[in-house]
């Protein structure tokens, strides 16, 4: 069992650096973006888990599913029907394969479907995409200053950026109640209390890409097909552990930058719908570490 719990946090470590998630085999989380200037609320609910099968020693298959539901809650007049954007799913099935090396190292392959539509009449090929990581990991626990780093590429369409991304991640614990982690995409600092209870400070990366199944007609005769969210997000967050397994955590924060956009057919931008830097806020209830 400590195995497969070590391999699923590998695996999820690797979720974490991708897509912004926590280091975890289970996930209840929620996102809150207030209204602002823009006159939109945004909020999301996602629910996550992971779970490894061994195929054969140190090689392991991992498979796990992610749901994402985002609303979009509009108090403010724009000039096209905004029906569409009330309601977006994401459902991600994960597919990965560990392949245990010498010195530490770990290669990494992930496959990720995708669905991620509002699903007004149902499923369409637009709602479908494939998402791929591949990277390379080494961990280095049992040293007085533990360490470990993950390098790669991964090509997905949640940060609503539809090229190929650098993954890089450091994270070394230098002192007994200190660690950091440097990346792309999240860089943080954690403090750790004796009884493991941690306060972390960083930035991280969020978005989606999501496709609008009934497209928006817009003022300019131009079509919304798609919504995004691209924003670098600075926080401070806190960790409460009640279990060695079992953690509740929030944080707060300001965007640095902040970009929703209705897209095209072409994926350029047709309208801006909040380019304005906002609060942020995460809580979630999470199993693994």
């Amino acid at each position: 069992m400590t195995k497969k719990i070590s391999l699923c946090i590998l695996f999820t470590l690797i979720l974490n650096v991708c897509f912004c998630q926590s280091t975890d085999i289970a996930r209840l989380e929620y996102t809150l973006i207030p209204e602002n200037s823009s006159g939109i609320k945004k909020s999301r609910y996602r629910f996550l888990a992971n779970a490894p099968i061994k195929l054969k020693e140190g090689n392991y298959f991992v498979a796990g599913l992610e749901y994402n539901s985002i609303d979009y809650d509009v108090n403010k007049a724009f000039p096209f029907d905004n029906s569409e954007l009330k309601n977006l799913h994401i459902i991600d099935l994960n597919f990965g394969y560990v392949l245990k090396m010498e010195s530490n190292w770990y290669a990494i392959g992930i496959v990720t479907p995708r669905w991620a539509s509002n699903f007004s009449i149902g499923v369409e090929d637009e709602d479908f995409r494939l998402n791929y990581t591949v990277a390379m990991f080494k961990d280095k626990k049992e040293i007085e200053k533990p360490y470990s780093l993950l390098f790669g590429l991964t090509y997905n369409s949640a940060t609503g950026l539809p090229v190929p991304l650098p993954l890089i991640s450091y994270q070394k614990r230098f002192h007994k109640n200190w660690s950091y982690a440097v990346g792309i995409p999240k860089t943080d600092i954690k403090y750790h209390f004796k009884n493991s209870n941690t306060i972390k400070a960083g930035v991280l990366l969020d978005g989606y890409f999501v496709n609008i199944q009934n497209n928006v007609v817009l003022p300019d005769n131009d079509f919304g097909s798609a919504v995004s969210l691209t924003a670098i997000v600075a926080a401070i967050g806190y960790q409460y552990n009640f279990t060695k397994y079992i953690s509740f955590y929030g944080f707060v924060g300001r965007t640095l930058s902040q970009k929703s956009v209705l897209r095209n057919l072409e994926r350029k931008t047709a309208f801006v719908l909040n380019n304005d830097r906002n609060i942020y806020f995460r809580t979630g209830l999470k199993i693994g570490l």
